[in-house]
């Protein structure tokens, strides 16, 4: 399955085996549900992406976006790939300063940071603060100056298109709760305002129309709008952007139908349309700063579970349950997400049967895999679902106070447990 991680593959027992570590041997030493990253794929993309842009445009920097799935392991490698990261909350923060991440390549959105997150963030000097209303314009120009600082900022602009994903998964359109809208004129009285605060310092301008994107036309459609309004800015102003970023959102392959843009078609349409924009605007090339999460982590990372008890409705469908579900993976519940998957002990066996996937949790949306064919599932096969490895994670709950499942990062045969699973003790800990 081209949705599996680089290294995946069926070993000699008929097993499926990642990172060199076999699924089976993993759910004995790590129970299940589990979720496996691979560690070559995760590198295989910090380097692709790099690479791509990189042979294009001379000034890139590749952020990750941490919000798909951030852990202080995960931090480190992307730290050794020369990557710098995306945050979006306190938490996101505090895992990158304990982790000892270089926090000048730090970039911190979010639409509504508090005073204590700002002012961590200007206390522990982090790179770049992407602002995102009017509010936050006032409250960071007065942290600064009650500090004796001057923050580098980026403006979040919302340039007015539809990339046509998910209506959750949107988020550059007028009517979205981020950034500053273009055509409404406010992006203007923003900058306007940014270049007059004297706590703060406009370094750029920052768009993300969304996630799980399929189509291309959008990002040049993107690009176009923000190049033209920073050439009016410039003409009006004097504004000299030195740094863009046209974000990131690019889609994955959950199922074999699934056609995602290639990267190398990705790196070639923004910056192409970039540098045709520059050339026509006559301005000056500024960093390009991109920010891929998803389609960093996700092909890297897969979910393990084990099968329970099967219910067969006549002359409707096959349940399949398995002992995870909802709780630790709410996008088909969310978003409509679909996946796929392998029988993890039988993976080189015939589909024989179509079954649906449901999860363990008192919810009737509880359905991971709708109908997939698969071959003959008893109780204790071990199911594994691919591209797991973003959002997933980042989403899990303790719903009917469901223990969230341990992680283990392989490589050349090794597993290295990252999380271990919550305990019931865990589900109490905090509770007074």
């Amino acid at each position: 399955m081209s949705n599996l991680p680089l290294t995946a593959q069926v070993n000699a027992r008929n097993h499926l085996e990642i990172g060199g570590c076999d699924c089976l041997d993993l759910a004995q030493e790590f129970g299940t549900p589990l979720y496996i990253f691979d560690e070559v794929t995760l590198r295989h993309q910090c380097r692709a992406y790099r690479e791509a842009f990189g042979r294009r445009y001379a000034d890139v920097l590749v952020l990750y976006a941490s919000k798909a799935f951030l852990h202080p392991a995960l931090a480190a490698i992307f730290r050794e790939e020369g990557l710098g990261l995306d945050v979006v909350s306190g938490g996101e923060l505090y895992v990158a300063q304990k982790s000892g991440f270089p926090l000048g390549q730090v970039y911190f959105h979010g639409n509504n940071k508090s005073a204590e997150e700002l002012a961590m963030a200007l206390d522990w000097g982090v790179g770049r603060i992407v602002v995102d209303n009017f509010h936050e314009l006032e409250l960071l120009n007065r942290l600064a100056l009650e500090k004796g600082q001057v923050a580098e900022i980026l403006l979040r602009l919302s340039p007015g298109v539809d990339p046509h994903t998910h209506a959750y998964n949107t988020t550059g359109i007028v009517d979205s709760k981020f950034g500053f809208p273009i055509v409404t004129g406010q992006a203007e009285a923003a900058l306007k305002e940014a270049l007059t605060s004297p706590g703060l310092r406009l370094v750029g301008l920052h768009t993300h129309i969304g996630s799980q994107i399929f189509e291309l036309e959008p990002y040049r459609d993107t690009v176009r709008i923000v190049l033209e309004f920073a050439a009016a800015m410039m003409e009006r102003y004097g504004f000299q952007m030195a740094e863009f970023s046209p974000g990131g959102g690019w889609a994955i392959r959950y199922t074999q139908s699934d056609e995602p843009p290639q990267l190398e078609e990705i790196a070639e349409t923004v910056v192409r349309t970039l540098q045709g924009e520059l050339t026509r605007h006559r301005l000056p090339l500024p960093k390009l700063v991109v920010e891929p999460g998803r389609s960093i982590v996700g092909p890297a990372g897969v979910a393990l579970y084990s099968v329970g008890g099967r219910k067969e409705v006549p002359g409707f469908r096959t349940y399949v349950f398995v002992d995870g579900g909802l709780a630790d993976n709410i996008r088909p519940a969310l978003y409509g997400a679909r996946y796929e998957a392998v029988v993890a002990n039988k993976a080189g066996d015939p589909a024989a049967e179509t079954v649906t996937v449901a999860g363990k949790y008192c919810e009737s949306g509880d359905i991971l895999i709708k109908e997939i064919a698969l071959p003959p599932l008893a109780a204790g096969d071990l199911l594994a679902v691919p591209a797991c490895g973003a959002y997933c994670l980042s989403l899990a709950s303790n719903y009917n106070l469901a223990l969230r499942p341990a992680i283990v990062l392989v490589k050349e045969g090794q597993a290295r447990l990252i999380r271990r699973r919550e305990s019931y003790e865990d589900l109490l800990r905090n509770d007074v």
